[in-house]
Parts: C-alpha cells; sequence; structure tokens
C-alpha cells in the first residue's frame, strides 16, 4: 500500500510540508522525509510510540521533522500551519477519521491542492469528508481501504 501511495503522490512529496496525523510507527511521514518532504509534523498520542519515532529520527539525523506528542483531535483544534500533504490513519472503529477531517477542513490545515491520504476498514467504508475534498484514487488492500484526496478551493460563486 505504502508504495502504491508514493506512486500516487509522485514528484509532490519533493518539498512538500507534511503532516502524519495519528502517526503510530511514523512509517508514512519517514517515507515522506526519505523522499524530499521538506517538513514532516508527526503527532502521535502514545508515549512510546511517540518516543521511539524521536529516537528514530535522531538517529537518521532528519532534519525537518518534528514529532509532537499530543492527542490528534486536541492538536487539530490549535493554530494551523498548512500543509501540502496529510496523511490521515486513525484507529479503525472509531470517529476519529470524520472528526479529524472536519477540523482539517475547518481550521484551514489545508490550502488548496493539498493531498489527504486517508485509510480505514475497507467493509465500513469512508465516513462523510469535507464536501470539497476531490478524490482522486482508491483502492483496497485486504480489510483495508485506502484513499487519496484534493483538498478543492470552495466555490464562493456557488448559491
Amino acid at each position: 500500500m505504502r508504495e502504491t501511495l508514493f506512486n500516487w503522490l509522485g514528484a509532490r512529496v519533493q518539498g512538500a510540508a507534511c503532516l502524519d496525523v495519528f502517526a503510530g510507527s511514523g512509517a508514512l511521514g519517514l517515507e515522506a522525509l526519505s523522499r524530499g518532504a521538506a517538513h514532516v509534523t508527526f503527532i502521535e498520542q502514545d508515549v512510546a510510540a511517540a518516543r521511539a519515532l524521536s529516537l528514530l529520527l535522531q538517529e537518521w539525523q532528519a532534519s525537518g521533522a518534528q514529532v509532537v506528542r499530543a492527542d490528534a483531535l486536541r492538536y487539530l483544534a490549535g493554530s494551523a500551519r498548512p500543509a501540502d500533504i496529510v496523511f490521515l490513519d486513525p484507529p479503525f472503529a472509531t470517529e476519529l477519521l470524520s472528526e479529524a477531517a472536519a477540523l482539517l477542513e475547518e481550521r484551514h490545515w489545508l490550502s488548496a491542492g493539498s493531498l489527504i491520504y486517508v485509510e480505514c476498514a475497507a467493509r465500513a467504508g469512508l465516513p462523510r469528508l469535507p464536501a470539497n475534498w476531490q478524490s482522486l484514487k482508491a483502492k483496497q488492500a485486504g480489510e483495508v481501504g485506502y484513499h487519496l484526496f484534493a483538498h478543492v478551493a470552495p466555490d464562493l460563486h456557488a448559491a
């Protein structure tokens, strides 16, 4: 899945500001860094996972990376720094995906053209996502559905 995702993203990763929400091991953000992302902010609530990720980044001597140990929804409710690429892979069987998506939109974490990668349980399907997230790609691997969206600027002239 990761290889497919980064094939989808292509050259957009080079120089991008990325946000890895619900980072866990940080695999997606780490891959982005290895492919030339300018900056990745990893958000992870679990103390041990955040510590392990910080140690790995030190070992890599990775500049342009920040690990934030915080509740993802609380973090997204704060001051936004718009990202070019957002990775959203919350624990399945929760409402976190739709809540995080709403906060990304409401708090202006996304600019027009930002890309958002979403993973969810394939059986459950996608929850309600912001109307201006345009679906670009979607696949399924076993029990996991994975999707790429583009953030489209809202049409201010629409009725």
